[in-house]
């Protein structure tokens, strides 16, 4: 058993079968894109970064899915799928045009639940209503994209929120029964290490249930990459990382269920850092340092 609250753990306890995610591209922008609240998005994102080579918004939903379906068909003949509406934010638009998208995924075979990336300033009280009674039908996970919890720093990164409308979006989808997940990065420009501490803190107090933490990554053909080449900043080593994320974990609520540690860009696609190691070959060699080094979550608080 690893030190932390594992989402792999966690997901077995879930359902009877494995399920394995399958990443949607519903055509949804950003606020921060569109001129809502700013334009050009996040200074980090691009999103052909994550977005796997299936996910094209040229075909529908229903296609997505099958042919996402067929790449993980290989792995568990029984396998079930869980639609996980990645790219952009995927409650930003009307109820009845997100009503029509999650049901037509709800609808593959096999699909036996989703999961909702979205922004903390896209949601509001009737979405959420919507939210909550599809949850009384099926397993849903509302994913906000936190990123910082520094002001500065989401200012800085052209986010267009701040900490505070992160709290409130994970305290009002929590409240309703959802289970409410979180993303962040460690390293952004201009945060130290006890900023880095400090989040884990502040993380803890809110009611969020699931964290993604990665670490960042300059990604080419972002401004964040341009600010880069211009004047390098500091990124992480391996080991750096590992220190960091140890005491980011001792410091960070034992019930909080901890689902990746790191992200991997495509090697062409991104600038720095190389660590030339897969997410699971970043995850042992973590794993060995928390045992050697008998760290658990939570044992700072």
């Amino acid at each position: 058993m690893p030190n932390y609250n594992s989402y792999s753990e966690w997901i077995r306890r879930k359902f009877p079968f494995r399920v394995q995610k399958i990443s949607v591209d519903a055509g949804f922008s950003c606020p921060n894109r569109d001129g809502k609240v700013g334009r050009g998005g996040c200074c980090f994102c691009d999103n052909r970064s994550f977005n796997p080579a299936y996910c094209d918004t040229e075909q529908s939903i229903t296609d997505q899915i099958e042919k996402g379906k067929q790449f993980f068909s290989h792995k568990y003949p029984d396998m079930k799928y869980l639609a996980y509406f990645q790219a952009y934010s995927n409650t930003y638009a009307g109820v009845d045009t997100l009503r029509r998208k999650y049901e037509e995924a709800l609808a593959c075979d096999d699909v036996v639940g989703l999961i909702i990336g979205t922004r903390p300033d896209c949601i509001n009280d009737e979405i959420l209503d919507y939210l909550e009674s599809l949850n009384r039908q099926t397993f849903l996970t509302v994913e906000y994209g936190i990123e910082s919890t520094e002001d500065s720093t989401l200012l800085r990164i052209n986010r267009g929120h701040d900490f505070g409308c992160s709290v409130h979006a994970i305290e009002d989808t929590s409240k309703r029964g959802i289970v409410t997940g979180g993303h962040v990065i460690v390293g952004l420009p201009g945060e130290s290490a006890d900023d880095i501490i400090a989040q884990a803190k502040k993380i803890s107090a809110t009611s969020l249930d699931i964290l993604k933490i990665h670490q960042l990554q300059v990604v080419r053909g972002t401004r964040l990459a341009e600010d880069y080449e211009r004047k390098p900043f500091h990124v992480f080593s391996v080991d750096e990382y590992i220190r960091t994320i140890s005491e980011y974990i001792r410091n960070l609520r034992p019930s909080i269920v901890i689902e990746r540690f790191v992200s991997q860009s495509p090697k062409g696609m991104l600038l720095a850092p190389d660590w030339g190691l897969k997410n699971y070959e970043f995850t042992d060699k973590l794993n060995k340092y928390l045992r050697e080094n008998d760290i658990r979550q939570g044992d700072a608080l």
